[in-house]
Parts: C-alpha cells; sequence; structure tokens
C-alpha cells in the first residue's frame, strides 16, 4: 500500500511539475512575470519635485519635505511669468540631484524634420528613469554628468514614458532638461505622445502608483491636477506632437490605420485635431466622423494596434506611410521580445519590458532601442552593443 502511494504522489508530482512549466512558459511567452520584491525607497516622498503650478501672474514651485512618522510640509517658492529659474529633482534610490533650469515659455514642435542625422528611438519606459539614464549613457546620448553627448542627432520618446513606476517626475523633468540641452547643440528630443500620456491628462490613473495619490494630496492638488490645465507639466505634455516625420521616417506610439490614408490631413492637422482632444476621454458617438476616428482609443495614433492584432496586407500597411511619403514607421504601445522590423521593413517595433526602478522581476529585463543611420536601421542592446536589422 505504502509503495503504492509513493508511486502515485510521485506521479502526482511531476504531472504537477510539467504542467506548472507549461504554464508558467505559455504566461512568460505572452508576456506575463513575477513581481519579488519592491524596494519601500520608491514611496520616499522627501524631496519629491519639483511640482510648478500657474497661479495667476506667477508660478508656484513646491517640493515635498519630511517623512511619514514626522509629518510632511511643502517647501514652496513663487517666481514671474516668462521667467527663467533653476530647480533639481531628486532620485531617491540612488540619492541623486538632477538640476536643470525651467522656462515657462511652452512651445508646440513642429511635425516633420528633415537632415542626415542619427536617429535613436526607445519607448514605453513606463516611469523607469534608471533604466533610461543608464541606457542613453551607454548609447552615447549623454555622458555620466548627464550632459547631451548626441550632437545634431534625434532621440525620439514614442510614448508611454509615464505610468507603471515611481520615477515619473524623475522621468519627465529628465525629458525636459534633455529637450533644452539638446537644442543648445543642435539636436532634438522628441517626446511622442502615447496613450499613458493621454490618460494622464485625462486625469486617468489607473495604471499609476498611488505614491501620486498621496503626493498630490500633500502638495494641496487632486491627482487630477498633476497634470492638469495650470500644471507646468500637464501644459507641456499637452504642446507635444502625437506622431512625427523624421528623415522620411514616421514616429507614433500606436500606429497608422490604413484608413487614415482616405482623410484629407496634413500631419499637423493630424496634431492638432489629437491635441486638441488630449483631455477628453474618448467615447463611441453616433454618425462619428474623421476626427473622432483619429482621438478613438481603437484607431488612433496613440492607441492603434493594427500592425499585430489585425491581418493585414502589405499593401494596407503602405498606404499610411504613402500618404505621408514615408519609409517606414516606428511603434511602441504592443510588447515585443526585442526590438524587430515587421512588413518587409516598413513598421519597425521597438516595445520592450524595461527594469523598473524599484521592483525586481522574472523573468529579469534588458532594454532595448533602435538606432538608424541613413538607411541602416540597429538593434541597440543594454550591454552597448548593437544588431544591424
Amino acid at each position: 500500500m505504502f509503495t503504492i502511494l509513493k508511486t502515485n504522489l510521485k506521479h502526482f508530482f511531476i504531472t504537477f511539475t510539467i504542467l506548472f512549466l507549461m504554464v508558467a512558459s505559455f504566461g512568460i511567452y505572452h508576456g506575463a512575470e513575477a513581481h519579488l520584491d519592491e524596494d519601500r525607497l520608491a514611496y520616499k516622498l522627501d524631496k519629491e519635485g519639483p511640482h510648478i503650478f500657474f497661479e495667476n501672474d506667477s508660478v508656484a514651485v513646491n517640493y515635498i519635505r519630511g517623512n511619514k512618522s514626522e509629518g510632511f510640509y511643502i517647501d514652496k517658492t513663487t517666481h514671474p511669468l516668462n521667467s527663467e529659474f533653476s530647480v533639481k529633482t531628486h532620485f531617491t534610490l540612488e540619492e541623486q540631484d538632477i538640476d536643470f533650469s525651467v522656462n515657462t515659455s511652452i512651445e508646440t514642435p513642429p511635425s516633420s524634420y528633415e537632415d542626415n542625422h542619427q536617429i535613436l528611438a526607445i519607448s514605453d519606459i513606463e516611469s523607469g528613469y534608471k533604466t533610461f539614464r543608464d541606457f542613453l549613457i551607454t548609447h552615447g546620448v549623454i555622458d555620466e554628468s548627464l550632459n547631451w553627448t548626441f550632437g545634431k542627432g534625434h532621440l525620439v520618446l514614442v510614448g508611454d514614458l509615464v505610468d507603471r513606476g515611481n520615477s515619473v517626475t524623475q522621468v519627465l523633468w529628465f525629458i525636459y532638461k534633455m529637450e533644452h540641452e539638446a537644442k543648445k547643440h543642435g539636436g532634438n528630443v522628441h517626446f511622442i505622445i502615447g496613450n499613458h500620456e493621454i490618460k494622464n491628462l485625462q486625469g486617468n490613473y489607473y495604471s499609476a502608483s498611488e505614491k501620486y495619490l498621496y503626493i498630490a494630496s500633500i502638495v494641496g492638488k487632486k491627482q487630477s491636477d498633476l497634470y492638469g490645465e495650470n500644471s507646468f507639466l500637464g501644459r507641456w505634455l499637452a504642446s507635444k506632437n502625437s506622431v512625427e516625420r523624421i528623415n522620411g521616417r514616421l514616429f507614433v506610439h500606436g500606429g497608422i490605420h490604413p484608413k487614415i490614408s482616405e482623410f484629407d490631413y496634413t500631419l499637423e492637422d493630424i496634431n492638432t485635431i489629437v491635441r486638441n482632444n488630449y483631455r477628453k476621454p474618448y467615447f463611441n458617438k453616433p454618425d462619428s466622423g474623421n476626427e473622432d476616428f483619429l482621438v478613438s482609443s481603437k484607431t488612433g495614433p496613440s492607441w492603434y494596434r493594427g500592425y499585430f492584432k489585425d491581418d493585414l496586407s502589405q499593401e494596407e500597411v503602405e498606404k499610411g506611410l504613402d500618404k505621408f511619403s514615408a519609409s517606414a514607421v516606428v511603434v511602441g504601445h504592443t510588447l515585443q521580445w526585442s526590438v524587430k522590423k515587421l512588413y518587409q521593413g516598413k513598421v519597425f517595433a521597438i516595445d520592450v519590458k524595461h527594469p523598473n526602478d524599484y521592483l525586481s522581476s522574472f523573468p529579469p529585463r534588458s532594454s532595448e532601442g533602435l538606432l538608424i543611420e541613413a538607411d541602416n536601421y540597429y538593434r541597440l542592446l543594454a550591454d552597448g552593443t548593437r544588431e544591424l536589422l
């Protein structure tokens, strides 16, 4: 009897192990992961900021000071409109300050650029400041002191830089700092708006860390105010484009639906229409027109997943590119195992899972990006190597 029981248990555990490995492999293949440990420094709020808001004829710069046991307070200063002033943002994990200047004037970037300079594209950082910074250092965009070293090159951020992490403030100010330093060297930082930036502009924080609810409360705001109409970062985000054409390639978070080729819109028209709706949650309407198609959470450029979810023909993919005289499109939004080219090199998919600042996961994550030099496309790896696609 004991021998039979032992044999049955052995068979049970073997079967269970095989089934578990099959389920785990299936889950990992489809993007599932296990979160192993979270560093509680993620929720340390001392020095958090700056959170800058427009108040009548001035701007108020707010930093959080204090701690949970002794209490929190706000360190607040004010500055005139149309002024420039020095600030810093603090990265708690490394106790590092990032120094930069803020100019309260905000300009909408062009929709098209044409030159012969390099392009480095990365997407879906999801508020991972450290991996973002380290990747750019490794590939020569900035140096260890965060100075711009990419010359007249284009750094293209293809959306979803926010949410799902605890370094949103640091990532956004880091981008702002690079954007202004790049211009001094003739380079450009392009922040293409993704669906998660739009969600934050709409006050939809479903995917955000609860940390930002606490931050808003301490600053005396609602969470929707953090990127609201009177927030500096909110106005700056709302100035950005949803699609840009750089050296003959389109850069867009989701993709270009083939039907857009039927619209009598330029890239500037599309950006204006989508930008005017950044703060308006989308819902289906009867007899919706072309503008609704562009802001739809299914077909809009910041949301579309057709290159991966629809059975598109090569001709359909190229329709959207030909409309804007583009040789290829670079997209994020839809998770890939690695940076890759699709549709005979007309689509480059660059959304991968990047490491999280404060959270370890299994399987481990590793950043990737895309480099474009002349007519060559390279997959960039976190160790500094690159592979021709």
